[in-house]
């Protein structure tokens, strides 16, 4: 897979040669939400408010800072926010999983044992969002439920999406998938309710930042450690995320020298990919520390980052949900 992305951002005979194959992608899917749209295929309520975060793209854009910011945001406004999320990459046997801060990544996935320990309210990993939407306002009493992607699951109704768009590599060759990123056309941002964009924000964007909160050590996260104690020195920067080279690039920002060490979205790690010869620093992300500091003499850091929206993306959601509760 790794191949073909290196396609979908730049000129490429392949990305035209597989372009048949991008239409008739776009064009079942523009069928599939029309037929949502007509209540042919049908929809589920939650019993509570839907805010769906997610994206258009293949790969990291960096919903899960925004959806643990919106967790946190809806808790300060008086709100009793709950996540669902698919739990990629889990191996469960049984879902839904109620998703705590110790459990297992190889069984809920990655992603959601992140949330459950940063976002500080329930969290309830399975593919089927809508199930999990019902048993958080059943159980947790949730009184709004935030989707982790999920934009392109139209079972779950929802009243607000917010889609996250990738600032730096934007839509790529603006193809759909196999011949470039997107999982719809970009004309599906037209109907969402807000775009939020990590960089530079094009008209009718609004720009969010991710910001550190810190260095902390693998094996005792109550450790913590400012930019100042890796620089001047190289580190080994370990990243098995959708879009390895933000990190380090952020790491290049912050002064730190990255010996780069990228891994597929998810990566499965091992003891030997987070161990080399020298006695360099080891320096890696949130969601991969998740799954890292369960291997055997696991050493190292990882850099906690936290999303700063544009403000008028809260004032969006409460006005939209005073909206929605005198409905």
């Amino acid at each position: 897979m790794h191949w073909l992305t290196r396609h979908w951002y730049r000129p490429s005979v392949v990305g035209l040669l597989l372009a048949p194959l991008g239409w008739i992608y776009c064009l079942l899917m523009a069928l599939r939400r029309l037929m949502y749209r007509m209540r042919l295929l049908p929809r589920v309520h939650a019993p509570a408010p839907v805010i769906v975060v997610g994206n258009i793209t293949v790969g990291g854009t960096g919903k899960t800072p925004l959806v643990i910011w919106l967790a946190d945001f809806l808790r300060r406004e008086g709100f009793r926010p709950g996540i669902v999320t698919r739990g990629y990459g889990g191996r469960a046997r049984a879902w839904p999983r109620v998703v705590r801060p110790e459990s297992d990544p190889e069984q809920v996935g990655d992603e959601p044992v992140l949330l459950a320990r940063a976002a500080g309210c329930p969290v309830i990993a399975d593919p089927k969002r809508a199930r999990a939407a019902r048993r958080l306002a059943r159980e947790f009493n949730c009184d709004v439920v935030v989707s982790d992607d999920g934009l392109q699951h139209y079972r779950l109704a929802r009243d607000i999406e917010i889609a996250v768009i990738d600032g730096a590599r934007r839509f790529g060759n603006g193809r759909c998938l196999p011949a470039g990123p997107l999982r719809e056309p970009v004309g599906r941002l037209r109907a969402v309710h807000a775009r939020m964009t990590q960089g530079a924000p094009a008209a009718g964007e609004w720009a969010m930042a991710l910001v550190e909160r810190g260095f902390h050590r693998l094996d005792a996260p109550e450790i913590t450690a400012a930019a100042d104690a890796f620089r001047g020195r190289p580190v080994h920067a370990v990243a098995g995320i959708g879009h390895p080279a933000r990190f380090f690039q952020h790491l290049r920002r912050l002064g730190i020298e990255a010996i780069e060490h990228p891994f597929p979205d998810h990566h499965r790690f091992r003891a030997s990919d987070i161990r080399f010869a020298d006695d360099l620093e080891v320096i890696m992300t949130e969601k991969d520390a998740v799954k890292c500091e369960r291997l055997p003499e696991a050493r190292g850091w990882y850099l906690a980052v936290a999303a700063r929206p544009d403000p008028r993306l809260g004032e969006l959601i409460l006005r939209i949900l005073k909206e929605r509760s005198r409905g």
